[in-house]
């Protein structure tokens, strides 16, 4: 349903992470961000402002391919948090003596006031999704697109199957799919949703390593996880249920990673005519613009 949100997400916890995240990318989101800035060619528009939404964790090098691409258009990088802000303008204030390059603000996009917005890995660790969406299409312009990244439901299936053998809660709250993901945009007022998905499959060495990687890339969102600290007799057992149980033919540590890839459009605001009908300036003059388009 578009108006249902993942049924396991704990939105406490998911605001907690949302602080408690390393200020850092983690390698597997700097390149589902590649993979994705790739499709950009794909698209004709070039946008005269763009949002970046949460590079610290999205990808700090994704956004210097992205700008490579808009070589012309400022970038509003949008972060929630102080210690991520800080992080960004370490990592993408330009020196003073680059004062060709185009505008770097660092805080909130106005609203309606970039052609596009980019959030690579940010829709399955969010609180509230629609909300999230619904804050993507106020930021966007009437006709600005918006490209995003997620983790679809087959992520990290042998390590749930793993933990349903075991009798243990799920290591993960339950990602959505990405035909949901094209409802839900729709129900947020995008059109043409056009939706893709590929699995990548990582390994590893050892249990050690691939948890240490688990940890980097997220947190345990689910209402019905675990509600206590595990102890170390529990994490033995579990690196070596891991060592034994999660090995692929070649006899590496192997999980699965379903990359979900969206792209919308923001059209023109439609109006419900009555015996009086408001439109908001800012629709109005979208009205407008869309009608002189299209004669």
């Amino acid at each position: 349903m578009a108006d249902a949100l993942p049924p396991s997400i704990d939105p406490v916890a998911a605001q907690r992470w949302a602080h408690a995240a390393p200020a850092r990318t983690p390698w597997l989101h700097e390149e589902v961000g590649r993979r994705m800035a790739d499709r950009l060619q794909w698209i004709r528009l070039q946008p005269p402002a763009w949002a970046d939404w949460e590079p610290v964790r999205g990808g700090l090098q994704a956004h210097a391919l992205v700008a490579a691409r808009y070589p012309r258009s400022p970038c509003w990088v949008v972060e929630h948090d102080a210690k991520f802000v800080a992080a960004a303008k370490r990592s993408l204030t330009r020196p003073w003596w680059h004062f060709h390059a185009p505008a770097l603000h660092h805080g909130s996009a106005p609203e309606g006031g970039v052609q596009m917005l980019w959030a690579n890995m940010a829709l399955h660790m969010a609180a509230d999704p629609q909300a999230l969406i619904a804050q993507w299409h106020r930021t966007l312009g009437v006709d600005g697109f918006l490209m995003f990244s997620c983790f679809g439901p087959d992520t990290l299936r042998e390590l749930r199957a793993l933990y349903a053998r075991l009798g243990w809660p799920a290591p993960a709250h339950e990602f959505t799919d990405m035909h949901d993901w094209g409802d839900m945009l729709v129900h947020g007022g995008f059109a043409e949703p056009v939706m893709d998905m590929e699995r990548v499959t990582l390994t590893w060495e050892t249990p050690q390593r691939l948890l240490a990687e688990l940890r980097e890339l997220g947190t345990n969102l689910n209402r019905a996880r675990f509600p206590a600290l595990r102890g170390r007799r529990w994490r033995h057992e579990l690196e070596e249920q891991i060592a034994h149980s999660l090995r692929d033919a070649e006899g590496r540590l192997a999980l699965t990673f379903e990359i979900v890839y969206g792209h919308a459009v923001k059209p023109p605001p439609r109006v419900r005519m009555a015996g009086e009908s408001a439109v908001s300036v800012r629709d109005m003059q979208a009205l407008l613009r869309s009608g002189r388009r299209g004669r």
